[in-house]
């Protein structure tokens, strides 16, 4: 009989480090790639590796990702097992803390644990809803089930001056765990690979039964720590668990050749800037057209993408760029740029290397470059932004330390 595997996408990261474009909306739910949110990489993962069941943990400004979900992720009504559910952070009562939300992690899964029951589960798939990146998940369940893993860990290299952000591991000849390290301040390089650290992605397969046992003696001994980092890994090894790593680089993508090098946490707006310019290189590293892995988002009914005009120094043009339905350069000029939704670029206008959200609208003679512009942003005639960074942080923008400039969601002129 094959295993029932349940799902479970962790989306409730506040991305503080992406304000302004977290404002309003949490991490998962930001935008990305003209057309998708972020969450829905760790969706269509499930999905194109055979996994129907599952349930989103929210918590942080949860309301876009909620419409987002309801309104582009639903299955049939007919089969019990096709299910994309939303599970809201519920405050519940500690004697001696009063109301909490969730505490982490882990602690989110804890005040889930019926649902494993509700839906007869054997293992449990808990994957973060934040990072771009794609993944067989049914070979990593096949892998955990050859090797008989309590827990396993999807693993990946990582320069070692940027792996202090991630839970580190150390593991034998067959990818045992030895040893894990929460965000060490000093990260330790793998034996023989000096200068790279094996990494948690924080994406775990887990049997069911080390699952509940890990967690009930986690959360009910009284001590501080409730993500899965920084407590229940370090537990199981010191229970004697089995916990295995997973090398996400042999992770095979149908249709697609070579390794599987690609996964970026997009938390820093100069990171997600930079997966976002990937997409319209000639060659990227993270390919959106694989049609044997369809990536999939909430549908629209909007028109077709238009371009008009065409004559001497008003024509409507773009160049190495990506751009939704809806949208419409009038005479203007775009180039090397991520556009969403019902965009509409007026005459005369140049948008370079910038990344705008749905409903923006660019006024005659604008000139946007290295910019990151949030839903329905007005941008007047003859503005000027990206070009003087002294008159950007002049109107409010945030400016990155690589020069990029951010327009929040609800800003005028």
């Amino acid at each position: 009989m094959k295993p029932r595997v349940l799902g479970m996408i962790l989306a409730g990261g506040q991305g503080s480090r992406l304000a302004p474009l977290t404002q309003k909306r949490s991490k998962p739910a930001v935008p990305f790639g003209s057309k998708y949110r972020i969450i829905d990489f760790a969706i269509n993962n499930f999905i194109n590796s055979g996994l129907f069941g599952i349930y989103v943990l929210t918590q942080y400004k949860a309301q876009s990702l909620t419409e987002h979900i309801q309104r582009g992720w639903r299955f049939g009504t007919f089969l019990s097992d096709y299910f994309i559910t939303l599970v809201p952070a519920q405050m519940y009562r500690i004697e001696e803390l009063g109301p909490v939300w969730y505490r982490g992690t882990a602690d989110a899964v804890y005040q889930n644990l019926h649902l494993l029951e509700n839906n007869n589960a054997d293992y449990v798939a808990i994957f973060s809803g934040d990072h771009i990146y794609k993944m067989n998940v049914e070979h990593m369940i096949q892998t955990h089930i050859d090797t008989r893993a309590d827990i396993t860990i999807a693993a990946y290299p990582m320069p070692q001056e940027q792996a202090h952000q991630f839970g580190i591991m150390h593991v034998d000849e067959k990818w045992k765990v030895t040893d894990f390290l929460e965000k060490p301040k000093d990260p330790p390089s793998i034996p023989g690979q000096p200068g790279t650290s094996l990494t948690s992605m924080g994406n775990y397969i887990f049997s069911r039964r080390a699952l509940e046992e890990l967690l009930v003696t986690s959360m009910g001994d009284g001590e501080e720590g409730f993500d899965f980092g920084g407590d229940v890994i370090p537990r199981a090894l010191k229970d004697g668990y089995t916990v295995m790593a997973y090398d996400f680089h042999k992770n095979p993508i149908p249709g697609q050749d070579g390794d599987n090098l690609y996964w970026r946490d997009v938390g820093t707006l100069d990171a997600y800037y930079e997966a976002n310019m990937d997409l319209v290189s000639v060659n990227p590293e993270f390919g959106l057209y694989n049609t044997q892995w369809p990536l999939r988002t909430s549908s629209e009914f909007s028109p077709p993408a238009k371009f008009v005009h065409e004559s001497s120094g008003r024509t409507g043009q773009a160049f190495n760029t990506i751009l939704a339905g809806g949208t419409i350069i009038s005479g203007g000029t775009v180039r090397d740029s991520v556009l969403g939704r019902s965009i509409h670029t007026h005459s005369y206008s140049t948008v370079e290397s910038s990344v705008l959200f749905d409903e923006v609208i660019v006024g005659r003679h604008a000139h946007l470059r290295r910019t990151i512009v949030d839903k329905g942003v007005v941008i007047p005639p003859n503005t000027k932004i990206g070009l003087d960074a002294d008159d950007d942080r002049a109107r409010g923008f945030t400016v990155t330390d690589n020069g990029v400039v951010v327009v929040p969601k609800g800003y005028t002129f």
